[in-house]
């Protein structure tokens, strides 16, 4: 385990919030040509890709990174439930869940399990889509939040998923360690509950390669917790970059491909 890989679980750091404004000028190269990584990598196996937003993002937010995919020759779709709301806009109970989550009790219940209730929704979603294009392994692409369902959807899928990318994903603690956590509280969220299922989820290892893409001056999660320290196939890339910019900066898109040329 590196120095890095052994930092303390921390919110992420104020001093790096003005670095978000990064995500401005990552939006503006997409727009340039001449500014976009050089010399794209062909895909060498076209791959089934569902990419998902971030929390409070929807397809529109992934669009230019699903455009830049399905260039290089794979086949690339969003993740089709809307507005990414952390599954607190599904009504549901603790019983609603899936056995795989074997929630503690909770006394007062307030939507903690929104989160999990989502990646239900998504699993849902992907044994539909990976029936109907055919059967074959999907490729799941992760924007933050996207990132922690689609980790969650190939852990019970792992039939079904071959490959997990995540950018700027909180992967412990659930949104304790980011600048979600005020708005999770204000909704009387208990945030240890949260982080206490997010550990026990990890006793079931994610079978399929994970590739964590994140970077160190991210002011929107805290850095440490995106370290997998669980996951037998993981490998982590830090990129420096602003978190808001993650799935818009042609740098990471660049890496993505690489990602997904790798292993064929």
């Amino acid at each position: 385990m590196s120095e890095r890989d052994a930092l303390p679980l921390a919110g992420p750091s104020a001093s790096h919030a003005w670095r978000e404004t990064r995500a401005l000028l990552d939006a503006a190269r997409m727009t340039l040509p001449l500014l976009l990584p050089a010399g794209p990598a062909r895909a060498r196996r076209p791959r089934q890709i569902i990419v998902l937003p971030g929390f409070g993002a929807d397809d529109r937010a992934t669009w230019p990174l699903r455009r830049y995919l399905a260039k290089l020759g794979h086949h690339v779709e969003g993740w089709g439930l809307g507005l990414n709301r952390a599954g607190i806009d599904i009504r549901h109970t603790l019983a609603d869940l899936s056995p795989g989550w074997a929630v503690e009790p909770i006394a007062t219940y307030r939507n903690e399990a929104s989160v999990p209730m989502l990646c239900d929704r998504m699993v849902e979603r992907v044994r539909r889509r990976h029936g109907e294009l055919g059967g074959g392994p999907l490729t799941l692409v992760g924007w933050s939040l996207g990132g922690v369902v689609a980790r969650e959807v190939a852990r019970d899928l792992p039939d079904l998923v071959e490959e997990v990318i995540t950018l700027g994903t909180p992967v412990q603690g659930g949104p304790k360690y980011t600048r979600a956590a005020a708005f999770f509280r204000g909704r009387g969220m208990d945030l240890d509950w949260i982080e206490r299922g997010v550990a026990r989820r990890e006793s079931r290892p994610i079978r399929a390669p994970i590739t964590a893409i994140t970077s160190p001056t991210d002011a929107v999660v805290g850095h440490a917790a995106t370290r997998d320290h669980h996951s037998p196939d993981v490998r982590h890339i830090d990129v420096d970059a602003a978190h808001l910019g993650l799935v818009f900066n042609p740098t990471v898109w660049r890496m993505i491909a690489e990602t997904l040329n790798r292993r064929d």
